[in-house]
């Protein structure tokens, strides 16, 4: 238990603190390089929904979204209290420390971010869409945010466009069009979930020597 409380810590210590670093020292849709290199950024969006900015449905979409992080949280803390007490190996346990700790990371922004800070991305009724509101944000005291309980949005940074071209007008299919690789931006835990699920699936048949058994 404790191998799994410190991965969950230090994950959602990094992934909380470069957030909030990006969310009080950014606009949103600003965009520097690291290092001075231009394949990797960090780029300030928020997202109201998944991993890589993913999103369905509106407020409904969120909720259920919400609800969805919530039981998955839930039920892996049943799982780590069987495989504990099975003596399941760190294959497993690690692993599924770094998915459990990146869906808690963005369920803490989605349920929280709009009652501590003062600006953010809300959901426009009228308009049917999501839309950016306010630049740098700042620390509020709590409940008097840019929006209400569930209704913040996932803070994401991490960019690397290792490509991003313009094809000439000549070329077949894609001529005029800009082809950028990788394009979607993502956060410090959306990166755990992905690790985590990788790691899981090169070493499935040592993390489940036995198969899954829930």
């Amino acid at each position: 238990m404790k191998k799994i409380v410190l991965i969950t810590f230090l994950i959602l210590l990094i992934d909380q603190a470069s957030k909030i670093y990006i969310k009080t020292h950014f606009q949103i849709g600003e965009s520097i390089p690291v290092f001075g290199l231009d394949w990797f950024r960090m780029t300030f969006v928020e997202n109201p929904g998944m991993a890589y900015g993913v999103h369905f449905g509106g407020m409904i979409g969120k909720y259920l979204l919400v609800i969805l992080r919530l039981c998955l949280i839930g039920g892996m803390i049943h799982l780590f209290r069987k495989w504990l007490k099975e003596g399941a190996s760190n294959y497993l346990i690690i692993p599924m420390a770094m998915i459990f700790a990146g869906a808690i990371g963005n369920l803490i922004d989605g349920m929280f971010y709009g009652l501590i800070f003062d600006s953010g991305t809300v959901y426009d009724e009228e308009l049917g869409r999501w839309m950016d509101y306010g630049g740098v944000s700042r620390f509020v005291p709590f409940g008097e945010g840019y929006s209400s309980f569930m209704k913040g949005c996932v803070v994401d940074m991490c960019h690397f466009p290792l490509v991003d071209w313009v094809a000439p007008d000549g070329f077949p299919i894609i001529g005029g069009k800009r082809i950028e690789f990788f394009k979607y931006i993502f956060n410090i835990a959306d990166s755990a979930i992905t690790v985590g699920g990788v790691f899981l699936f090169l070493f499935r048949k040592k993390a489940f020597p036995n198969g899954f058994d829930l």
